[in-house]
């Protein structure tokens, strides 16, 4: 007797097995000869060597459509189980054409305005993408939804998060707790997001394993980042030097974006903002993409984009 073991990686378990390994059930009963076992994320499957490769290939297939569907429903079950291999359609048409994840609950992450679009579209064709915009722009969402793509589909191998801790009006010295307490609320909105793209177990392992990490920006110094995919958020806080130190983190095979609105800025009065001064010294060299949101692409409440507008005025 043979036996075959296939590791789930990049989805939750329990949305493959079903509540109470109902989905799990529905496998076995297409494949009655074989013993097949789960335990944790392990399934393990035992029998005849002729059908233990075409278990693994409908297994396989049962978590890619998870991926790129964001379901798998009983009747999605029967249908790969039973269909002719290479018949079945791997990427999302219709209503899930565009999703960057597939988020908890069923939610469908994906750029929701023409520039988070070209977000989306400069990542994809440059490795480093610089988006400017105002408050509420999805600017820091849609950058860690393609982070999170990215790792899902295995095209990095770490996601690195990091803003600068800039006092905005408060003191952090005076602020309760020890350097992770004090620093925390400021990476708070990077938390927020994550929790949004990816179920709390799977984003708690990858925080302790350090695939996802989350750090002020001086933790970046004298680091090189390979096979990452490293997001700097309000960048506008950044000094010249600080954003230099950053961009040239980038390692092999990594993929870099900064966001950040120029129109908030909480460095001294006297302090150059780095953001501001790499639209003059980036915007022409090659592999760089600046995207540039406006009011249009503010997602919050409708009073926010009064706001903007009158601030502007």
């Amino acid at each position: 007797m043979s036996e075959k073991i296939i590791r789930i990686e990049s989805v939750d378990p329990l949305e493959i097995f079903g509540v109470n390994d109902q989905n799990l059930d529905e496998v076995r009963s297409f494949f009655p000869k074989l013993k097949i076992v789960a335990r944790d994320n392990v399934v393990k499957a035992m029998g005849e060597e002729s059908l233990l490769l075409e278990f693994e290939e409908k297994f396989t297939t049962l978590l890619l459509h998870y991926e790129n569907f964001g379901r798998l429903t009983k009747g999605d079950i029967t249908y790969i189980l039973t269909a002719e291999n290479g018949s079945i359609p791997l990427k999302p048409e219709g209503h899930h054409a565009g999703v960057l994840v597939h988020g908890r609950n069923g939610m469908l992450i994906r750029a929701r305005t023409p520039n988070q679009q070209k977000m989306v579209e400069a990542i994809d064709r440059d490795d480093l993408m610089i988006a400017i915009g105002p408050a509420g722009t999805g600017k820091t969402y849609t950058a860690i939804a393609l982070a999170v793509r990215a790792l899902k589909n295995k095209e990095v191998q770490r996601i690195i998060l990091t803003r600068p801790a800039v006092e905005a009006g408060e003191n952090l010295g005076f602020l309760p707790g020890d350097l992770k307490e004090k620093l925390d609320p400021y990476l708070q909105p990077l938390y927020d997001a994550l929790r949004d793209m990816l179920p709390t177990q799977k984003l708690l392992a990858f925080l302790e394993d350090g695939t996802i990490e989350v750090a002020p920006l001086a933790f970046m110094r004298g680091r090189t980042l390979n096979n990452a995919f490293a997001i700097l958020d309000e960048a506008q806080n950044t000094t010249p030097g600080q954003l230099k130190m950053f961009l040239t983190r980038m390692g092999a095979s990594a993929k870099f974006i900064v966001t950040g609105d120029i129109t908030q800025i909480d460095l001294p009065p006297k302090q150059e903002s780095g953001l501001i001064q790499s639209q003059s010294i980036l915007n022409e060299v090659p592999g760089i993409s600046f995207v540039y949101l406006d009011e249009k692409d503010i997602i919050r409440h409708k009073l926010v984009s009064r706001i903007i507008r009158a601030y502007s005025k």
